[in-house]
C-alpha cells in the first residue's frame, strides 16, 4: 500500500517544486463577481413589475401602483399614472391607457396617453391618439392617430411662475372720474 511522504502533504507553490523540472504554479483564490458589475436586470424580471399572460382575459377596468407587463386580451381602461406599461408582443389592447411610460409591442385601439414617453417598437400596432413629452416610433412600427406632444411640466411651472413675478414687478395705475389715483395692487 502506498502511503504519502510528509513532503507530499505540504502545499506546493510557485519554486517549491520537489522536482525542479516541472514547477508548480498554485492558483489565486476565485474572485468574487460585485453586484455593480452585473447587466442591469430587465424589466419582466424586476420584482415589482406585475405580468398579465398571454391567455388572460380583462373586460373592465385595470388599475395599479406598480410597473406592468401585459401580454393578454385587455377591453376598457387601463390607468397606470406614475408607472411604466409594457404591452408585449401578444397583447390586444382594445383600451384608453394612461401611463408615465409605455412600450408597445402588440396591437392597441384607443387613445394613450403618456405623461413622460411613449415608445412604438417594430412589431406593434396602434390606432388611436397620443399624448405624450416624448416618442420614439421604431422603422415598421404600424400607427393612425394623432400625435400630441405635451410640454415639459417644470418648464410650464417655470415660465408661469416668472410671468407672475415679473407682473408682480410692476404696479399699475388707474386713474378715476373724480381724479384720484388708486393702484390695481392695493386692496380696496
Amino acid at each position: 500500500m502506498w502511503k504519502a511522504r510528509p513532503e507530499d502533504e505540504r502545499p506546493m507553490t510557485l519554486g517549491s517544486s520537489p522536482n525542479s523540472q516541472t514547477p508548480v504554479v498554485s492558483t489565486p483564490p476565485v474572485s468574487t463577481v460585485k453586484e455593480s458589475s452585473r447587466p442591469a436586470a430587465s424589466f419582466s424580471e424586476r420584482a415589482d413589475v406585475g405580468h398579465i399572460g398571454k391567455s388572460v382575459v380583462i373586460r373592465g377596468e385595470l388599475t395599479g401602483n406598480e410597473d406592468l407587463y401585459l401580454d393578454g386580451d385587455i377591453q376598457g381602461t387601463i390607468d397606470l399614472r406614475d408607472h411604466k406599461l409594457v404591452i408585449g408582443p401578444n397583447g390586444k389592447i382594445k383600451a384608453t391607457i394612461t401611463a408615465r411610460d409605455l412600450v408597445v409591442h402588440g396591437k392597441v385601439e384607443g387613445n394613450v396617453t403618456g405623461s413622460e414617453r411613449v415608445e412604438l417598437k417594430k412589431s406593434c400596432s396602434l390606432v388611436g391618439d397620443i399624448s405624450t413629452q416624448r416618442i420614439v416610433i421604431e422603422d415598421g412600427a404600424y400607427f393612425k392617430g394623432a400625435i400630441d406632444i405635451k410640454e415639459n411640466a417644470p418648464r410650464k411651472a417655470m415660465a408661469a411662475s416668472a410671468s407672475a413675478s415679473s407682473s408682480a414687478a410692476h404696479s399699475f395705475t388707474s386713474t378715476s372720474a373724480s381724479g384720484s389715483q388708486s393702484s390695481f395692487l392695493e386692496a380696496k
